[in-house]
């Protein structure tokens, strides 16, 4: 919070979002994240902060490179080389065929509350991020996650929309603008992105 002191009002909502996905990801659970514009990009960028390594290396478990080494001789050397530490997550906003065909066939705006339904299951968690926290999709796919037993955080701002009401943990960054919600939006989950890397690997 030092460099970004205007985020000082959610330090408590980011430690409990912190503390459900570290729950999630002990219990051997996955991440599930969405959003649209803006935020869409955004659930493809806190992906790749968790799928790979963010600040660390994170080399794989010794045990596990001399499997790959065993398998693949010449090849899993190299993967063992080069493979890094992964906290499971889905972008569900990076799966074209699926949403248009399921946009296209049944309902668009429940293109997010079909992957969670397919994805998701109990102990999992569904990060939904919306900067008025009113997009639909977003909050059918809450629906869905609950129903299924998993978590749920919203990253939203203004006064946190529905998402703000619904989400088990809600980060509501203090911003009325789009633009300057997404800005504060980065910061948070590059915060949530660095803990989890620090816990786990």
């Amino acid at each position: 919070m030092d460099r970004y002191p205007v985020l000082k009002p959610v330090e408590e909502a980011l430690w409990s979002a912190y503390g459900i996905l570290e729950a999630c990801y002990m219990g051997g659970g996955k991440l599930l994240v969405a959003g649209n514009g803006g935020s869409c990009a955004d659930a493809e960028h806190i992906v790749g902060e968790l799928m790979k390594g963010f600040v660390k290396p994170r080399r794989l478990p010794e045990s596990f490179q001399e499997r790959l080494k065993e398998e693949g001789g010449k090849q899993g050397e190299i993967l063992a080389e080069k493979l890094q530490g992964a906290l499971a997550a889905i972008a569900l906003n990076g799966h074209p065929g699926l949403s248009t065909a399921f946009a296209n066939d049944v309902d668009g705006d429940l293109v997010y509350a079909q992957q969670v339904w397919g994805y998701g299951n109990p102990g999992d968690v569904f990060l939904g991020i919306s900067t008025s926290g009113n997009a639909k999709n977003v909050d059918y796919a809450v629906t869905a996650a609950k129903a299924k037993g998993m978590s749920v955080i919203g990253l939203t701002g203004k006064d946190g929309g529905v998402l703000g009401t619904r989400a088990d943990v809600a980060v509501i960054v203090p911003e009325q603008d789009t633009f300057k919600i997404q800005e504060l939006h980065l910061p948070v989950y590059h915060t949530l992105c660095l803990l989890l890397e620090e816990r786990f690997f």
